[in-house]
């Protein structure tokens, strides 16, 4: 572990101020080639210097020297970063981008935040008090269910009147995903099927539980099918990426610490992750933050595996159920280049018999989700998803397959505005339907 990776808490009240937030001998890695500038997703978009990873490391350099101020202007430009981390994959001087941008914008966000000046109340109420919650998600989320089941919503997204809800909000309302069975309460063991070959713990989370809880039961299943003993153990919680990335350095650390003492890691082989910000976020716990637990929180994080990535590792028992149809994959940001966890998404689908994956133009490029990014940026984040959906559409596929709650609700939701006839799954919703011998449930020319 790089201890030269880790923000620096300099004021008296132990928060990270720009001028240290990062380590000096971290900008030094970037030799300034430019080979970053074209993964970039904003600066393919917009062609600024500025919006690009070389740019925008000169300018945090510029601001950690003293040499430049932290004006409206170049904070817009550090804000506009995806932290997809696509640079990284494509430095060939191993430039460890996130460890930069993260550490600078965590203290660009304190400091924005501090005192009843710096008070939102979206962060307050939505970003800290709902999200990081499945309970309450789902309490919030009833008024939209009914809409749904009533064709409201439908009705609503067709006429675009959810553009009368101001702001975030606004976008918030267009993200829900349609309703599907979310299965009962998840236990909290399950035993493998047929001989055991693991004994691993799965983690729930917040969103994806509250969203995705028949992903989590068709995760767990192909589990079991795959002779996995599974615990689903109590207290756990979010993953801390919503505080840390929307500067609640505190925040994160305390549901990080949650997290580690919810686990038994002398039990369990694995720690299995399904949505890949948060197996992002639980693999550098051990990178964040510098104190008397950075020892258990690494010991933590080189437990966990993403589903795909553990799979791979284990030897999957091959599904015989055939499905019929043309998919496209595309590489969650945080898995791709976070985990760099490519090839084993694609190697269990091509397990699945009669499927025909189709390779998908820019795979690797964002969809604009990025976490919180769509409610904060929403107009880049509309020109990424577009660019994205007219990839998808090329491919002639009639199911997308995406590893994350982010990615799945950001797609989702460009297919339901242009009404096309794709299905939006996780590869785990297809593997464990193979599995069990059922059909995808297709949409039609409705684009439901």
């Amino acid at each position: 572990m790089n201890s030269e990776s880790l923000p620096i808490t300099s004021d008296r009240n132990g928060r990270t101020t720009l001028q240290a937030a990062v380590r000096p001998e971290l900008f030094l890695e970037c030799v300034h080639c430019g080979l970053c500038t074209s993964s970039c997703p904003t600066f393919t978009e917009l062609g600024d210097e500025n919006v690009g990873p070389r740019g925008r490391i000169y300018l945090m350099r510029m601001i950690t020297d003293g040499t430049l101020d932290a004006l409206p202007t170049v904070r817009h430009h550090l804000d506009l970063c995806l932290d997809c981390r696509a640079c990284e994959s494509a430095c060939p001087s191993g430039v460890h981008y996130g460890r930069i941008i993260e550490p600078f914008r965590l203290a660009m966000e304190e400091e924005k935040h501090r005192g009843i000046a710096g008070w939102d109340w979206f962060r307050t109420f939505v970003l800290f008090g709902l999200f990081p919650y499945a309970g309450r998600i789902r309490l919030a989320m009833k008024p939209v269910r009914l809409m749904q089941r009533l064709g409201l919503y439908d009705r609503f997204e067709r006429l675009g009147l959810f553009k009368l809800i101001p702001g975030r909000l606004g976008q918030m309302a267009t993200l829900v995903n349609p309703p599907v069975d979310q299965g009962p309460k998840l236990p909290s063991f399950l035993p493998a099927i047929g001989r055991r070959r693991a004994r691993v713990a799965f983690f729930v989370g917040c969103v994806a539980d509250a969203m995705f809880r028949h992903t989590h039961w068709a995760t767990l299943r192909v589990l079991q099918q795959n002779g996995c003993d599974i615990l689903l153990p109590e207290g756990q919680g979010c993953c801390g990426a919503i505080h840390f990335h929307a500067g609640s350095n505190s925040g994160a650390r305390r549901l990080a610490n949650t997290n580690v003492d919810a686990f038994r890691l002398d039990e369990i082989d694995a720690i299995i992750v399904n949505h890949a910000g948060c197996g992002a976020m639980l693999k550098e716990y051990g990178l964040h933050w510098q104190d008397d637990r950075r020892a258990q929180r690494q010991e933590f994080s080189e437990k966990v595996r993403d589903i795909n990535e553990f799979l791979d590792q284990l030897g999957p028992v091959a599904p015989t159920g055939e499905i019929r149809a043309v998919v496209a994959y595309h590489d969650a940001c945080h898995l791709r280049h976070g985990q760099q966890v490519i090839d084993p998404p694609r190697k269990l689908m091509e397990l699945i018999p009669g499927l025909e994956l189709r390779d998908l133009p820019e795979s690797e490029v964002c969809c604009g989700s990025a976490g919180t990014y769509n409610l904060n940026q929403p107009e880049m984040a509309d020109r990424l998803i577009c660019r994205k959906v007219e990839n998808i559409v090329s491919t002639g596929a009639q199911i997308v397959l995406a590893s994350n709650a982010g990615c799945l609700l950001q797609i989702g939701r460009e297919i339901r505005r242009q009404r096309l006839p794709i299905a939006v799954l996780h590869p785990m919703d297809l593997l464990d339907l193979s599995y069990r011998g059922e059909q995808p449930e297709l949409p039609g020319h409705n684009g439901r």
